[in-house]
């Protein structure tokens, strides 16, 4: 069994690995880097002989994972793609709006590789899809069971980040068993349920390490941390102004109106007037429409109904006011140039009544990363032909991280107790702690940090 991050640098960026194992060559996600642009954001498939692919996996529908699967797909055209009817669909939603975003960024910055698909390569590639469902085995040839044992199985198992989201398990014809987690949390959301991964028979564990560089508080509790938050959208309301969230359309957008929805039923919040995107709307309905899955909580909360946001168009935002005792939870997350909240963000960032609230990760050096270490009174530069804005405004930070905090991602490994790590998934400061910390806890076990685009035999 052999493995290769196509990953460009190690960070979290356009994550994409290939397990060569039974004569078989799998793909482990396509995503697309979220800060870098043109063909430089696309993982490097040059790597992979062109048509030698013969499974493609997807562990869930952020761009970082499934932002390429078209480019893939394009050049991989015998491969089945193994995905969740939830990842398939708010998959699909996310692709398009990535063509959009990209056709736009064409003519505005002038990036010649742009658009990188169409809507029409989304089409094709969506041929090639195959819904899985969570607990079955497949083999990579499509077959429902382990076959006769001449090739590669995998297996999906519920990861507990986003809708639709899972780890997957794959079984060599030798026997041997590796586990790719994907993005994890092992802790309960306010939508979604815990990850249930396995807990035995994993010879090779390769980990996400996102959170690797964060500890945390021995005293944190999300039940705390939720009256935090709620004492500090009152507080702003008192001040006379309002909230923003910057949040990802997918999975984050989700979590918030469902923590605002709850905190407003048991009496927490007053009921607010809630503002956010049209991409955070298509996802959502796709989230209503799973309602009832066994990785949801809340299987009837319908969040378009029962919460009703406005909705917010690019127009909107450059034209209303920030009305005060409002919440303005819109994305993008990283705050990226052009988007709704970074536009919006040059109308509070003055005003020291606004207040803006950050409650996942933003890239360092994303405009939202940049922020996160400014000081009251600094320069912020939110868009590189606009003039910089003076930083005013309350700025706050919450952990509703849908990743695993390193405590619980390390749990999970000294319980697994793996022959061999494989980490990926992290910037480098994370590695190097959950490399020190398994290498400490673990002694028996191998740990690796691939190099990109070297291949490490397993």
């Amino acid at each position: 069994m052999q493995f290769t991050s196509l990953t460009r640098r190690t960070e979290i960026g356009a994550n994409s690995y290939v397990i060569r194992t039974g004569g078989k060559s799998i793909i482990l996600d396509c995503g697309l880097h979220p800060v870098e642009r043109g063909m430089a954001a696309t993982p490097d498939y040059a790597k992979v002989p062109e048509g030698s692919v013969d499974a493609i996996i997807i562990t869930h529908a952020h761009q970082d994972h499934i932002g390429s699967l078209p480019i893939l797909t394009r050049r991989e055209q015998k491969a089945r793609v193994f995905i969740t009817e939830a990842t398939s669909r708010i998959g699909e939603i996310m692709l398009h709006n990535s063509s959009n975003v990209m056709a736009r960024q064409r003519e505005a910055e002038g990036i010649t590789d742009y658009p990188l698909f169409t809507h029409r390569g989304i089409d094709f590639s969506k041929l090639m899809w195959m819904p899985t469902p969570v607990g079955q085995p497949y083999t990579v040839s499509g077959e429902r069971g382990v076959g006769d044992g001449s090739e590669p199985t995998l297996e999906f198992f519920h990861a507990g980040h986003i809708l639709g989201s899972v780890g997957v398990l794959l079984r060599s014809p030798e026997g041997k068993t590796l586990f790719y987690t994907g993005d994890v949390n092992f802790d309960r959301q306010t939508l979604m349920a815990p990850a249930k991964f396995p807990e035995s028979d994993v010879d090779i564990l390769v980990i996400e390490t996102t959170r690797g560089d964060s500890p945390q508080r021995p005293d944190f509790t999300r039940g705390a941390e939720e009256e935090r938050f709620a004492a500090a959208i009152l507080a702003a309301f008192e001040r006379g102004g309002s909230v923003t969230i910057p949040v990802f359309a997918l999975g984050k957008s989700q979590e918030i109106l469902a923590l605002l929805w709850g905190m407003t039923q048991s009496g927490q919040l007053p009921e607010t007037p809630i503002y956010i995107g049209g991409l955070s709307t298509k996802v959502t309905t796709a989230y209503d429409h799973f309602a009832g899955c066994e990785d949801r909580t809340h299987n009837d909360l319908h969040l378009l109904h029962e919460v009703a946001p406005y909705v917010l168009s690019g127009r909107d935002v450059e034209t209303i006011p920030a009305k005060s005792g409002a919440i303005f939870a819109i994305s993008s997350g990283m705050m990226t140039e052009n988007t709704l909240s970074n536009i919006w963000a040059r109308k509070i960032l003055p005003d020291p009544k606004q207040s803006l609230f950050f409650v996942g990760y933003s890239d360092p050096e994303s405009p939202a990363g940049r922020l996160r270490r400014s000081k009251p009174g600094d320069d912020i530069i939110l868009h590189q032909d606009l003039p910089p804005v003076k930083l005013r405004c309350q700025v706050e930070e919450f952990n509703f991280s849908a990743h695993s905090s390193r405590e619980r991602l390390l749990e999970y490994a000294v319980r697994l107790a793996p022959k061999k790590i494989v980490l990926v998934h992290g910037d480098q400061p994370a590695i190097e702690w959950f490399r020190g910390e398994l290498g400490r806890k673990l002694p028996n076990s191998e740990v690796i940090v691939p190099i990109p685009g070297v291949a490490h035999d397993l």
